[in-house]
């Protein structure tokens, strides 16, 4: 069997956590391969909500194996957190396995994001402050540590004293904060070791002897593809791949085995944080939106910015992703509208745009070119095929799907893990 991804296709938040969900029972490991705890995943099964900032979705399927990647970074205390907190529901976390290769967030990369951060004052970037991006940093930079790191001490105390070298004087002389000691983190990580141990793989052969086994692999996404590092609205993004060449490379599995990528896509658009956002509403609509969709954060709380389905966002996702199939979620947000607006292309200075535009500058300036849908009144939370959804909530399902680049598999009409129209099977 192939790999298959599940990817965002807007700015994060788009029920990702859902879509792995539903697919959980078809397959047999779930990978997260990117990100860190600076997002998260809200999962309705019956009367239980639950919130996942590192665990994979899959943690919440029995049978099903979940995979925290080499993509990630991972902040011990909170993945420990998660894990005591499930077990208290009563879910078994027993089958989690955590790359060996994936970086730990040391308590000074926090320190680090949060300074930085109002430092910057009017040109922040909208971080979570939970030291993801230093912690990225230092990967690229050469001086991050890894899991495995926590089980040589020596080892560890040297990474740990190249990195100090570099962060101490940027904490104390730029910043006058007080820098930690080497022992302090050190102790800091070490009081995790013998808990994790079990939990640790070499994951890229784990994954990759599943695939020669014959057995589905679903690697899952944080955040989505306008806030990846090298394909979203840049500086206003994240600091790792969201996209499906991402999943590649944070998991250890060759493109040649991937053959599905799911773009989730909500009904309308969301966005936390700074950066542009063409569809955003500032007045009563926006608000709407936001209450009726409970668009909060999942990780922070924040409320979340609210706009208008953009198909230009959509079609370039599918194209970067390589999206085989759309799943639409929050259709149910919009009933009670008497006409949905649908952002088809941009106006920049005049010049109409059917695609992103090349530039950030011109993004900045982009207003959306809306074509105005017929609304809906009825309940949709009962429907369970497409014919079952109201005639209009019909065309604007095929009326996206046209402007998006990729046929539209399945439909999210409320929040609970049944309440999903599934037009295509998806594995």
């Amino acid at each position: 069997m192939p790999a298959i991804a599940i990817i965002g296709a807007q700015w994060g938040d788009e029920g990702k956590g859902k879509a792995t969900d539903l697919l959980g029972s078809s397959v047999d490991y779930v990978v997260k391969f990117n990100g860190g705890n600076n997002a998260g995943h809200t999962v309705v099964i019956g009367e239980e909500k639950y919130a996942l900032h590192l665990l994979p979705s899959g943690i919440l399927t029995a049978g099903c194996v979940p995979v925290i990647g080499n993509g990630v970074v991972i902040d011990l205390d909170v993945l420990f957190h998660e894990i005591d907190g499930l077990e208290a529901r009563g879910i078994d976390t027993s089958k989690l396995v955590v790359s060996a290769n994936a970086h730990v967030i040391p308590d000074y990369n926090r320190t680090v994001d949060k300074v930085t951060e109002r430092f910057l004052g009017s040109r922040r970037i909208g971080t979570t402050g939970r030291g993801i991006g230093p912690t990225y940093a230092d990967k690229m930079n050469r001086i991050g540590i890894r899991v495995q790191d926590l089980f040589d001490e020596s080892i560890l105390r040297q990474k740990v004293e190249g990195a100090l070298e570099l962060k101490s004087q940027v904490l104390t002389k730029i910043y006058n904060r007080r820098a930690p000691g080497v022992d302090e983190i050190v102790d800091s990580l070490l009081v995790h070791a013998d808990r994790l141990r079990p939990y640790v793989a070499d994951t890229v052969l784990l994954l990759n002897q599943a695939l020669d086994r014959g057995e589905t692999v679903l690697l899952e996404a944080g955040q989505a593809t306008l806030l990846d590092v090298d394909h979203g609205t840049y500086p206003f993004v994240t600091s790792s791949s969201a996209t499906a060449g991402g999943a590649c490379t944070g998991s250890g599995i060759p493109p040649m085995r991937m053959d599905q990528i799911i773009g989730i896509v909500k009904a309308y658009s969301t966005r936390v944080g700074e950066g542009p956002f063409p569809t955003e509403l500032f007045d009563d609509a926006g608000e709407h939106l936001r209450k009726t969709g409970h668009e909060y954060g999942t990780t922070t709380g924040r409320p979340r910015r609210c706009g208008w389905y953009d198909s230009v966002v959509a079609r370039y996702a599918a194209r970067v992703n390589g999206v085989t199939d759309f799943v639409l979620t929050k259709l149910d947000v919009l009933t009670g509208l008497e006409q949905v607006p649908v952002c088809v292309a941009y106006d920049v200075n005049g010049v109409r745009h059917d695609e992103m535009p090349v530039n950030q500058t011109d993004f900045h300036h982009a207003k959306p070119i809306f074509e105005y849908l017929p609304g809906w009144w009825e309940d949709l939370s009962d429907c369970r095929t497409f014919s079952d959804l109201p005639e209009n909530a019909q065309n604007y399902v095929k009326a996206v799907e046209k402007l998006s680049g990729a046929r539209m598999s399945a439909i999210g009409v409320g929040p609970e893990r049944e309440q999903t129209v599934v037009v295509h099977p998806l594995v």
